[in-house]
């Protein structure tokens, strides 16, 4: 990766205010600040230059504020830890509102810092400083960040600064925002401030869940006849994800995953039976069948399992572990239907797992039951001059697993999830949190730098709205070499919301041959590859299966020669397109 590289300036000790939110940044192990820049906060940019040397952290030049959070999103998806970013005044942060409310909803990190004011209005300059000062300026996004303060001395803002850490941190893990007035930024220190040392100010460890409850749970799971877990919302940790798969085997319980949340047990094993976006099929029917149910902070646990049951009594005893009630709030509903709950656990999943699991070999023995992951029957493999289909693409990604360790850092809704085959902690991400669009690149891209030097390739298969609206962010990837596959599934059509205006005609006896209109993006088609290569990334067009899987192979290659790479593939799907309208690129530039 490209850092750009400041020239010294010979700074010793902090002078102003900014300089000190500068060393706390170093300080709490914020690596990278994605920013648009912005003069509200001209103070704390010239100390990350000037006093900093642009270092731990160091300045990612976005073009647009949704692009700047949605890469700190991806960030802290791949790491588990918290990225920075800077916003410009109110302005800076209602651009960004969407991607903090991804991430939010998503239960992730961000360290975010805004800048306002003065909020001393003598000293507000005519005009712009009016329209870029707010009385208080985290309102327009408290409703989905976790945490805000808008400090007032240098004192105040190195305790914000702390605190922010802390519970950007602690699950349920969310955004959190500081908001610096430009006079506390750019005012000179009377005396350089004594700065805390911030291992005493640790995130805590993990919630633990009460031994009493672990017993009782072992005594539910250990005695059903068809138990049954929902894997949500977990960590990226190797050794859980191994326990996970443990615990299923010993208790010959059914698992379903979830495509908005990423990988929890590996598809291919014999109790996985479900993954998708809705509850639906082998995963619904595996509920319907069980009588007790383990949810590991499952997204919208009431509505999987009450749904199940078209409003009768829910038989099942039903297990819940999250930590996400704390996170709850009346201003958003992503707090989602209410559970029956025979047994609550507030805790984390994974210690929950791991006392679990430590219970239940306890009471059966160390002999652990046998199975074979097998080998799963192949798909259908489409004869290479077919047209693309959204199954094609997810069968050409798990042919390039072969030798490879990848990375999948975001899919598209609707994906065909039979073709998804996931290994490991690190083969697949999760959605965006909020299913707005527009987050695909930049998350793919801010995964991409978390992953440097790992050995993974990072891709994302995205669809050609969330490309355009999100198609900034391969300039910041361009010019830093942030490394990552870009798969963009062009059906030239926003075709999610086409099919619903099919359904929505069929059930009122109307014309479903007009539902594409003002949903395609048409005459003229967009060209994605000119705007790739316009930002600087390589880029190429298919519209065949056997292109595709070549186009894949080229564009791996680059990713791992320490370059982005975009591939448009023209995609058939749901009678929304023909191959024929399809006019690919010339062929593949660097």
């Amino acid at each position: 990766m490209k850092r750009d590289e400041a020239a010294p300036s010979g700074n010793r000790e902090p002078g102003w205010g900014s300089d000190v939110a500068a060393e706390m940044l170093r300080r709490l192990g914020i690596k990278y600040i994605t920013h648009n820049p912005g003069s509200s906060f001209r103070g704390l940019h010239d100390s990350i230059v000037n006093f900093s040397g642009n270092a731990d952290p160091s300045l990612l030049l976005c073009l647009n504020e949704n692009q700047a959070i949605a890469i700190a999103h991806g960030y802290a998806k791949a790491s588990g830890e918290p990225m920075g970013c800077i916003l410009h005044a109110n302005v800076g942060l209602l651009s960004s509102a969407m991607a903090i409310f991804n991430a939010s909803v998503d239960r992730v990190p961000v360290y975010i810092v805004g800048a306002g004011g003065p909020a001393d209005s003598e000293r507000r300059v005519p005009w712009i400083h009016w329209i870029h000062s707010s009385r208080d300026q985290a309102a327009l996004v408290r409703p989905f960040t976790k945490w805000d303060d808008e400090p007032r001395s240098v004192g105040a803002m190195v305790e914000s600064m702390l605190r922010a850490n802390i519970l950007a941190r602690t699950a349920p893990k969310g955004p959190v925002y500081i908001c610096l007035d430009a006079l506390l930024q750019e005012d000179e220190l009377r005396s350089a401030p004594e700065l805390p040392d911030v291992a005493r100010y640790a995130a805590p460890a993990a919630a633990e869940p009460p031994p009493e409850a672990i017993a009782q749970a072992a005594d539910m799971l250990l005695s059903a006849r068809s138990p049954f877990i929902l894997a949500g919302r977990v960590s990226r940790d190797r050794d859980a994800w191994e326990r996970r798969v443990e615990l299923a085997e010993r208790l010959g319980a059914r698992v379903a995953t979830d495509l908005k949340t990423a990988a929890a047990f590996p598809t291919d094993h014999p109790l996985h039976v479900g993954l998708s976006y809705h509850f639906r099929g082998a995963a619904k029917d595996a509920a319907l069948e069980a009588d007790v149910i383990l949810g590991l902070d499952w997204i919208d646990l009431g509505s999987a399992i009450r749904g199940n049951y078209d409003g009768r009594r829910v038989t099942a005893k039903v297990i819940e572990c999250s930590v996400d009630p704390y996170l709850h709030r009346p201003e958003t509903a992503n707090y989602f239907k209410l559970s029956p709950r025979d047994l609550p656990i507030q805790a984390d999943p994974d210690i929950t797992v791991l006392r679990l699991l430590e219970e239940v070999r306890r009471r059966t023995g160390s002999a652990r039951p046998a199975y074979s992951m097998g080998t799963p029957a192949p798909d259908r493999m489409s004869d290479a001059e077919e047209p693309i289909s959204i199954a094609d693409i997810g069968r050409a990604v798990h042919a390039a697993r072969a030798g490879r360790e990848i990375t999948v850092a975001r899919l598209p809704l609707g994906f065909a999830a039979e073709t998804c085959h996931f290994a490991g902690p690190m083969d697949f991400l999760g959605n965006d949190g909020g299913a707005g669009i527009g987050s695909g690149p930049g998350m793919t891209f801010g995964a991409a730098l978390a992953l440097l030097g790992s050995g993974r390739l990072v891709l994302g298969v995205i669809g050609d709205g969330d490309f355009l609206q999100g198609s900034t962010a391969l300039w910041t990837a361009a010019h830093y070499d942030i490394p990552a596959l870009l798969i963009v599934a062009n059906n030239r059509s926003h075709l999610n919301d086409e099919l619903i205006q099919e359904r929505v005609a069929l059930q009122r006896g109307r014309n479903v041959d007009n539902r594409w209109i003002g949903q395609r993006i048409d005459d003229p088609p967009v060209d994605i590859v000119a705007i790739a290569r316009g930002y600087g990334v390589a880029a190429e067009s298919v519209a065949t299966v056997g292109d595709l899987h070549a186009a894949i192979a080229r564009g791996l290659d680059q990713v791992a020669s320490g370059k982005p790479y975009v591939i448009d593939a023209a995609t058939v799907q749901g009678g929304a397109t023909r191959l024929a309208e399809f006019r690919p690129q010339a062929q593949p530039v660097a």
